[in-house]
């Protein structure tokens, strides 16, 4: 049976709204029944046989299978002219070069077709496009010898030089395929990974040299790989070397205004590396060439880029103790309409830590209560750490402000909810915190047990901060305040200093 549901379930309600109106437009008949199985899938307690008796009041399996076969096609041809709509690539733009030179071509009007060929190559070498390139120069080398003023020995070393580089990109697009597989590989087994080892030992194997021949594309795609790993590994330390001399290779190549939209992400990984590593001065840098790339090519991607490089920003201000200017950046970007609603996410709740960090509950408390979604909700818009860390700073707000009722309900959920989690990807720690936190917070006189407080230090403390992920350290600041008897701020860049 085609799984609908699953595409069903990812159409918001705005989707829902459009696909409706979609299916009401193409349908000729008025009993047709597309539009009533869509709203009964829609509802998540609807069963197959459920809405099956619904729209037949019988079983009636064959139109019931037919209808929703005809309902998927609606999906697929929905999804695919959506996407046609709202392309903003250049790709179609070439695309309908090629087809409209073609027509032109075939009617002998060679020097309007080659006109327009012509802007198409330049489009798509300008934006490092080599499968239309072979397209253009195979369409191109097709009629040339009709067209005497094309030099046909210049158009097929064109082609040649053009088959060199896709073939390369090809080969880069496996590697990709390879180091993922590892990565997934290593994070089922729970093992650590050497990124950089693997790596070499990919390109190694594919006879391919991290060189200039690179394009920005690919490299972002290796370094989006090690981006995860660290990200899950919570050692950002690993990558980071290899990540600066990958840019520096290629920063130095003469085409840096092409695949612009890949190289300001690359130097966004790099940005958020370095800020990871505690390296707030040296992120900012990578921050503010960011922003001068987001401004190139008339600010062409600077909307889809200006949340993660403001929260970036922001947190590095924060931690640099500029904490009103991050909290003044991050106010202002969050009233603006946005459609990145993980960055959106991520910005909030970096607001709600500055607060926290603050000391200012209440200000917390407005910015957690605007956190109404379900648990699940979050997982799918911004990933299992983000609610895990979500909570944890809830939790210690419950604590901060004495609401045991509340406390006690989310400590429950938590641990019931994420426990087994938490110990199949190594990070029992957080498990081990809430539970001093709980027991502070129930016996309040443990703050002055020098017993109870070693044992903190030696089941949470690290040999060095300096590899420690830098929200863990941002957490476990709050633990030891209380044994300190400082502010959470103060404790806490005491501990990024050490």
């Amino acid at each position: 049976m085609i799984a609908l549901n699953s595409i069903v379930n990812t159409f918001n309600h705005e989707e829902q709204q459009k696909f409706i109106g979609y299916l009401q437009q193409r349908n000729k008949r008025k009993d047709t029944k597309n539009i009533q199985l869509f709203k009964l899938m829609c509802i998540p307690e609807m069963t197959s046989k459920s809405i099956c008796q619904q729209l037949y009041q019988k079983d009636h399996c064959n139109a019931y299978h037919a209808l929703r076969k005809r309902l998927f096609q609606s999906l697929i041809d929905f999804t695919a002219n959506k996407n046609l709509e709202d392309e903003n690539s250049i790709d179609m733009q070439i695309i309908k070069y090629i087809l409209a030179s073609r027509t032109y071509l075939l009617q002998k009007n060679y020097d309007i077709a080659y006109k327009i060929l012509d802007k198409a190559e330049l489009l798509a070498d300008e934006h490092l496009l080599y499968p239309i390139l072979n397209e253009i120069y195979h369409t191109k080398i097709q009629y040339a010898p009709n067209y005497s003023k094309i030099n046909l020995e210049e158009l097929i070393k064109k082609q040649q030089e053009n088959r060199v580089k896709h073939q390369l990109e090809d080969q880069l697009n496996i590697v990709y395929a390879q180091l993922k597989k590892v990565l997934d590989t290593f994070v089922y087994k729970g093992e650590a990974l050497n990124f950089e080892e693997e790596l070499e030992s990919i390109l190694a194997n594919s006879n391919i040299e991290l060189n200039k021949s690179l394009s920005f594309k690919s490299l972002y795609q290796i370094l989006a790989i090690a981006n995860i790993s660290a990200s899950i590994t919570r050692n950002y330390f690993e990558i980071e070397n290899f990540v600066l001399k990958s840019y520096s290779i290629l920063k130095n190549k003469k085409e840096t205004d092409k695949q612009l939209y890949y190289q300001i992400r690359i130097v966004y990984i790099i940005a958020n590396t370095l800020f990871r590593n505690k390296k707030f001065e040296e992120s900012l840098k990578y921050i503010n060439e960011m922003e001068e790339l987001m401004t190139l090519k008339k600010g062409l991607y600077y909307k889809e880029f200006i949340l993660k490089k403001t929260l970036v920003e922001a947190l590095n201000y924060n931690y640099l103790e500029f904490q009103d200017h991050a909290i003044g950046l991050v106010d202002d970007i969050i009233k603006k309409k946005h459609h990145d609603i993980e960055s959106l996410l991520d910005l909030h709740l970096s607001l709600l830590m500055f607060y926290f960090q603050q000391e200012d509950f209440q200000k917390a408390k407005t910015v957690l209560s605007k956190f109404y979604h379900t648990d699940k909700y979050y997982i799918e818009k911004a990933g299992i750490d983000w609610v895990i860390k979500k909570n944890l700073t809830e939790i210690l707000l419950y604590i901060e402000i004495k609401d045991e009722d509340l406390l006690q309900s989310r400590i429950k959920s938590f641990k019931r909810n994420y426990s087994k989690y938490l110990k199949e990807t190594g990070q029992e720690r957080i498990l081990k915190f809430l539970n001093f936190s709980e027991q502070l917070y129930n016996h309040p006189n443990l703050i002055k047990n020098k017993t109870f407080a070693k044992k903190i230090r030696i089941t949470l403390e690290t040999t060095s901060t300096l590899s420690e992920d830098i929200f863990v350290i941002s957490f476990y600041s709050w633990l030891k305040s209380k044994l300190t008897k400082q502010s959470i701020f103060s404790t806490t860049l005491e501990l990024l200093k050490t």
